[in-house]
């Protein structure tokens, strides 16, 4: 059984409304031998009259005036969805998946979020905390739009990564401790530390930082959420290495910040799939680019 034409429809609404099948040819810009095919059409469908033709008017049959109410709905319906989709694809609208670290989307993200709400309104984030590898996995697959991720990352033929920015790794001390102005891996490395589990970017590059120096520190505490980290140097149970910009805002007075000696740099990149990007995408890129 054939499925009906949306355009055949808007013919035989249009005529409906305006009266006419001339009138509607017009409306339409069809011909009017079109216009009679259409009804043609839909009425060898149905297997009954749609209009009753008088002279030079036309008016709808009972199932005819059923019809076109409900053809109308579906129209309406239909205007909808296409006008839409052509936001959507403009850009002006749309749902873009981004992924991060919990301290990437509460310390630095809020920005970008901010401006980009201000440009288009229309744009909607969703946000998933993942890590790296999840994350490169859902890009892949096509599950996720953007991410942020640790440097460096394995090569994949469906995934780009570019570099996005280097953030300092500093070391968080108990207030009351005694300290030199910057913490060396040697002083460190007597202390109890609070470190990442070695899944973690951020284990991995202290590991490599403290190996430089000839030492490989056991943690006393293997925690990886920062406020968890922060807390427990707040009560004096050791020391722990985190980003920078995890810090702010930083009021906690049994906290002290030491800047490493030699400096240590935590390297994130910005990760979207390889194919066309679509618009709102874009705009959400351009706007994490700025960070």
């Amino acid at each position: 059984m054939r499925e009906l034409n949306l355009d055949r429809l808007r013919t035989l609404v249009t005529i409906v409304e305006q009266g006419s099948f001339v009138a509607a040819a017009r409306v339409l810009h069809l011909a009017p031998p079109t216009i009679s095919l259409h009804i043609n059409e839909l009425e060898e469908r149905l297997g009954v009259p749609l209009l009753l033709r008088k002279r030079k008017k036309a008016t709808p049959t009972g199932v005819g005036a059923a019809l076109v109410e409900r053809a109308q709905r579906l129209l309406n319906q239909s205007d909808a969805m296409l006008e839409a989709i052509q936001l959507h694809a403009e850009g002006k609208t749309g749902r873009v998946r981004v992924s991060a670290a919990t301290p990437v989307i509460a310390y630095l993200l809020p920005t970008a979020l901010d401006r980009l709400a201000q440009k288009h309104p229309g744009i909607e984030v969703e946000l998933a905390v993942l890590n790296s590898r999840e994350a490169m996995d859902r890009l892949a697959k096509g599950l996720l739009d953007i991410a942020a991720v640790a440097l460096p990352q394995s090569q994949m033929a469906e995934v780009q990564v570019h570099p996005w920015r280097k953030d300092p790794v500093v070391a968080l001390i108990p207030a009351h401790w005694e300290h030199p102005e910057k913490a060396t891996a040697h002083w460190l490395a007597t202390k109890p530390l609070i470190l990442n589990d070695d899944s973690t970017q951020l284990a991995r590059i202290a590991n490599e930082w403290f190996a430089a120096s000839g030492l490989r520190p056991q943690a006393k505490i293997r925690v990886n959420y920062n406020d968890s980290a922060k807390s427990l140097v707040g009560a004096g149970y050791g020391a722990t290495l985190l980003s920078y910009e995890t810090l702010y805002p930083q009021i906690d007075k049994r906290l002290k910040t030491l800047h490493l000696d030699p400096p240590l740099w935590r390297p994130m990149g910005i990760a979207h799939h390889s194919g066309p990007l679509e618009i709102a995408v874009k705009h959400v890129l351009e706007e994490l680019r700025k960070i």
